[in-house]
């Protein structure tokens, strides 16, 4: 028998609509045409292989690239396709930017233009839904220009801290939709037999202390020190200077890993590395790390780029990449500290060394 005493989505936005009373209902809108999105997203991962939707854009062509330089699924495209007409003509956009988008959205001469500007990667960890991992959308919302003209790259360069709202769908076992509107942190969960998000998990919170990590342990030799340094610290377990066991995970899907951090505590770490010098890092500034990094502090987590807070990084390109760590404050911020600090000094007497003779 179905809870009655849930409230929907669109109940709960309009909750806090009232806490503004000069509010025009623009933004619920825009929130709610969002959902649409990534309900119909949802349906087009649930199908799998019997949807056609498997495998790479335009394969017979040798397949395409997006300006990540990442070959596209056919999902990428759809479920960026999703999304532009979902919320393209309410009048609630001033334009759009996304992942698999080289340039901004602009917003066609029909539809009204409003004051918002909508970020998003459609489809976060595409690289897994051929193996049938779970998958998700990210989304970011800016005040953007109200003048009705076409929005340039400068438009979008705002800080994270500026955000008006962010969100991620995580499409598992159940859809859930995890929403800030910058008043705490609230997860809906899709009632596949109304078709609506209800709110199942209110005022979510991290816990500040773990003993789970999360990165891509192959990467090892090319992380910086203060980055090797804590990872040794957490295999070392409960014989080293931590004084405890943690385990490690990893997904390949941040939505997912964001999701296990805000339901249970951990700290995810894709940190800038010496891999390709070229690239400050591997995450997307304005459509990854500042949605979630906003997701992550307003539930009492932390997020950094390993030496400061991610919603203070003033963005200057639409595609820049970052190094990303978020999730329990307490151990993001042991990895910032370890930033600042000089690096420990390893002793030349190999029996006073960490493995020396007289070792405790």
């Amino acid at each position: 028998m179905p809870n009655t005493n849930r409230s929907t989505l669109t109940q709960f936005l309009i909750e806090e609509r009232r806490r503004f009373p000069g509010a025009s209902g623009d933004f619920n809108a825009l929130i709610l045409d969002v959902a649409i999105a990534c309900k119909a997203i949802a349906r087009a991962v649930a199908f799998g292989e019997l949807g056609g939707m498997m495998g790479n854009h335009a394969a017979e062509a040798g397949g395409s690239v997006n300006v990540q330089g990442e070959t596209q699924k056919k999902l990428d495209v759809l479920s960026n396709e999703v999304f532009i007409r979902r919320t393209e003509w309410a009048g609630n956009l001033a334009g759009m930017a996304s992942e698999e988008m080289d340039l901004p959205y602009q917003i066609p001469g029909q539809y009204p233009r409003g004051k918002y500007l909508l970020v998003f990667d459609p489809l976060d960890g595409s690289s897994n839904i051929d193996v049938n991992v779970s998958v998700g959308s990210i989304f970011s919302v800016l005040r953007g220009p109200d003048n009705g003209a076409d929005v340039t790259e400068a438009d979008f360069l705002q800080p994270g801290r500026k955000q008006v709202a962010a969100g991620y769908a995580l499409y598992g076992p159940t859809t859930m939709l995890v929403l800030t509107v910058g008043d705490g942190v609230n997860g809906f969960t899709l009632d596949p037999n109304l078709g609506e998000f209800m709110l199942t998990h209110p005022k979510m919170q991290i816990p500040q202390d773990t003993q789970e990590f999360a990165i891509n342990a192959s990467n090892s030799r090319f992380w910086e020190a203060p980055v090797k340094r804590y990872v040794d610290e957490c295999l070392a377990g409960r014989t080293g200077p931590r004084a405890k066991d943690f385990n490690m995970r990893w997904i390949a899907s941040m939505v997912a890993e964001a999701h296990r951090i805000l339901m249970r505590g951990g700290v995810f770490m894709y940190p800038r590395d010496t891999k390709d010098a070229s690239k400050p890092g591997r995450l997307r500034l304005l459509y990854e790390a500042n949605p979630i990094g906003l997701i992550m502090e307003q539930a009492g987590g932390r997020a950094s780029t390993g030496e400061k807070p991610m919603l203070l990084v003033q963005p200057t390109a639409l595609h820049q990449r970052i190094g990303l760590v978020f999730g329990s404050k307490n151990e993001v911020e042991r990895i910032e500290r370890y930033h600042l600090e000089p690096a420990p000094k390893e002793s030349t007497n190999p029996l006073f060394g960490e493995r020396g003779l007289f070792r405790d």
